[in-house]
């Protein structure tokens, strides 16, 4: 025996609809629809009046209804309550039968194949080299080899795997390998079935007419350097002037390092705004996007059939539950939405320099700082800003990039560390190419302008921002 804490699976429901962004939240307010009779989604259209709810919150709910329910319309309510008690067993029923298929005819067989042959998608690089290799005049037994080829060819246009390893596993001849890869590295994307990134770029300067070219030279014996833009040992190698290796390098550059990045299949992400902010007058309001997320009362018709006394205890358990996991959905909606707009209402305040002026103004901001005013604990502030995304007036941002550490400047102001990284995008940004700063230089500029900073944590930064070190970006 042990003691264990177990979270109810009305809490576990309540956390996850927290934590879930509004496009999934609207998803899953549908199912839940599908699946409980007694809830209904109120019109748009249908005018709403707003109510304090026991614990103080306010909740919009529809207007009551005029007209009472006649005698006859209960009747029919009643029947209609007796076909939705079975329906969870009927349907059970029907999708456990999963052997039966029902027959179809073979225009319809047929018509239902090419429809799932005619859905786009995009084609793939093994795709894209096994229609080239069905184009190439080669025996069964060298497509083969060439398919084995394609196959061992990465997401990335290279052949990492050593054409040695291939034939001891496979028993297939080396020569034969080799050929086959030859024949693949003629393809296109040019550059690809490389098994290293010295013998991509020369792939694609041999298709350039280039396999003699001085670029060539620089490629094969001085690659390394080239890539820490070791110009003047470079030309001093090569009896060249650094700016002849510069124009060297400028041309390489412009080669395609992963010749299969074209068909990456990158799934494209869509958000929706779960917080607006708008400046009214000189005051910043904060606006919930409840557009996107259904609003939901207990029907009426089964609160009725509740009150009435006709009808079994088993019916009455099932509606009583029905109706209980309803108010506990919608109670969960509103709790999620009040958190939301609580924690959002802050960040506003705390950041309105930000709203006003932009990234170089974001002050730090720690999710505790926000889970004392809010009045939660600082694992429900995580919970909300997850996935969450706010609108404001310089532009769409995640709720979470509000909150970052920051620095005590020499006026003993704060600034966010998303600021500093700002500072020092610019200043590399308007640099001499000629004359990069160095993180000891982008120290000093900081400090002059009150910011205190380590040099490591400059370089630190300066990682994060995916920016060269100084000696990486001169230019000759």
């Amino acid at each position: 025996m042990s003691l264990q804490q177990i979270l109810a699976p009305q809490l576990q429901q309540s956390l996850h609809l927290l934590q879930v962004p509004t496009l999934e939240l609207r998803s899953l307010v549908q199912e839940e629809l599908q699946q409980n009779p007694l809830l209904e989604e109120i019109p748009k259209d249908e005018p709403t009046v707003e109510i304090e709810s026991p614990d103080g919150e306010t909740v919009r709910e529809a207007e009551p209804e005029k007209e009472a329910v006649t005698a006859e319309e209960r009747a029919e309510f009643k029947e209609e309550f007796e076909v939705l008690a079975k329906l969870d067993d009927e349907w059970r029923e029907y999708f456990s039968q999963t052997n039966t298929v029902r027959s179809r005819s073979p225009e319809q067989e047929e018509q239902r194949q090419h429809f799932f042959d005619s859905i786009v998608q995009q084609e793939s690089l093994q795709q894209h080299l096994l229609q080239q290799l069905n184009f190439a005049a080669l025996t069964e037994e060298r497509r083969k080899v060439a398919e084995l080829i394609v196959g061992s060819i990465n997401d990335d246009g290279y052949l990492l795997t050593p054409i040695e390893e291939l034939s001891v596993s496979s028993g297939i001849p080396l020569e034969h390998l080799q050929e086959a890869l030859e024949l693949v590295q003629t393809f296109h994307p040019v550059g690809v079935g490389a098994r290293n990134l010295k013998e991509c770029l020369l792939v694609q300067l041999d298709r350039l007419g280039k396999s003699e070219s001085i670029e060539a030279v620089l490629v094969n014996q001085h690659l390394d350097d080239l890539g820490r833009k070791r110009f003047p040992e470079i030309a001093r190698a090569m009896s060249l002037s650094v700016e002849q290796v510069q124009q060297l390098a400028n041309f390489i550059s412009t080669l395609e390092p992963k010749p299969g990045r074209m068909f990456t299949t990158e799934q494209q992400q869509y958000v929706a705004a779960d917080v607006v902010v708008q400046k009214v007058g000189d005051d910043y309001v904060v606006l919930l996007n409840d557009e996107q997320i259904p609003h939901l009362r207990i029907s009426n018709t089964y609160k009725e059939l509740m009150a009435s006394g006709d009808k079994s205890n088993e019916a009455k358990d099932y509606i009583r539950d029905k109706i209980r996991a309803g108010k506990f959905l919608i109670k969960s909606i509103h709790q999620r939405q009040q958190t939301i707009y609580n924690i959002a209402k802050v960040i506003v305040e705390r950041q309105r320099e930000f709203l006003e002026k932009g990234i170089s103004c974001l002050k730090p901001l720690t999710m505790a700082q926000v889970a004392e005013v809010v009045g939660v604990h600082e694992t429900t502030v995580s919970r909300a800003v997850a996935n969450k995304y706010m609108q404001t007036p310089q532009g769409l941002f995640e709720m979470k990039y509000f909150f970052t550490p920051g620095f005590e400047t020499a006026g003993g102001g704060a600034m966010s560390n998303t600021s500093v990284k700002e500072q020092i995008s610019k200043l590399i940004e308007r640099e001499d190419p000629m004359k990069p700063l160095s993180d000891q230089e982008i120290v000093a500029i900081l400090k002059e302008q009150g910011i205190p900073i380590a040099r490591r944590t400059v370089a630190k930064y300066r990682n994060e921002l995916n920016i060269l070190p100084s000696n990486l970006r001169k230019t000759y």
